[in-house]
């Protein structure tokens, strides 16, 4: 076979990925990309802190931010993104839209966006306005994200938290969806599963298809914005965000909810994970 009659590989797009230090599933966000897609990820330096509000507020610094576009940039990326949930919302709307500036002007201009910026694009997407979370963080920093909601006017109708401070990459497929089940989830629009570390690709079309109601991830939304602004669409089929044979079909349940669930008062059900500390009791 003659190689020089083929021009090479498909021409790529280059999407520039910042997470967190301890980001554990690069594999996920694979997932999402179309094969006309690469994604450069890179990492914010290490911090000796727990998963945590302090934490949060550290790895998401406009030097940090801008360090790592820089050194992406030199694979010319076409857009950016910054992979953390909390990270981004910690400090309010303001801050996340500074994050996205900061990030595009070390970055040769090009479009960023961030985790939190993402989710609430997506609700805007899909008309929105009521929700139901789930986080594997502690009550400290759920609140946190629930306060960057209530700014940008989304009413939180329940929410679900584990509680943990580490090594969220461990938790199974099957906690994530306990987890859903357990929230509240009367008379909301939508369920948002957070965290950019807590595996979710395959649970979402299991989880729409039981709950009748979209679902959305930390690392769907974050590969959904990010691939729009390379001028790519996301791969994920059954799941109603991404796919719009599923936005139809959901559709066709509106209306008609889950039967109320006893609402736990932030009270989830919390697996020992190797290395993760449920929270302290509230003094």
């Amino acid at each position: 076979m003659d190689i020089t009659t083929f021009d090479g590989p498909v021409a790529q797009r280059g999407v520039g990925v910042v997470a967190p230090f301890d980001f554990a599933l690069d594999r996920e966000l694979w997932r999402w990309t179309p094969d006309e897609v690469s994604l450069h990820l890179t990492r914010t330096p290490f911090v000796p802190v727990e998963v945590s509000v302090d934490m949060a507020r550290l790895i998401s610094e406009h030097e940090t931010l801008q360090n790592a576009v820089a050194a992406l940039d030199s694979v010319r990326p076409v857009s950016y993104v910054y992979a953390c949930t909390s990270g981004s919302f910690v400090g309010g709307i303001r801050q996340e839209r500074a994050m996205c500036a900061s990030m595009s002007g070390a970055g040769r201009g090009m479009p960023s966006a961030t985790t939190s910026g993402a989710l609430l694009e997506a609700l805007a997407e899909l008309g929105a306005r009521r929700m139901t979370v789930v986080t594997p963080y502690t009550k400290s920093l759920t609140d946190s994200l629930e306060d960057y909601l209530a700014e940008a006017g989304i009413e939180v109708a329940g929410r679900e938290y584990m509680g943990l401070t580490g090594q969220i990459w461990e938790v199974s497929y099957r906690s994530v969806v306990d987890l859903a089940r357990a929230a509240h989830l009367e008379d909301t629009d939508c369920l948002f599963i957070s965290c950019t570390n807590l595996p979710t690709y395959d649970v979402i079309p299991q989880l729409e298809a039981e709950l009748r109601i979209p679902v959305l991830s930390a690392n769907q939304v974050t590969m959904w914005s990010a691939l729009r602004q390379a001028g790519a669409e996301p791969v994920g089929d059954y799941q109603s965000l991404i796919d719009p044979a599923a936005r139809a079909s959901l559709a066709t349940y509106r209306g008609s909810r889950p039967a109320p669930r006893e609402r736990s008062q932030d009270k989830a059900a919390r697996a020992d994970f190797p290395g993760c500390s449920p929270e302290p009791a509230p003094e």
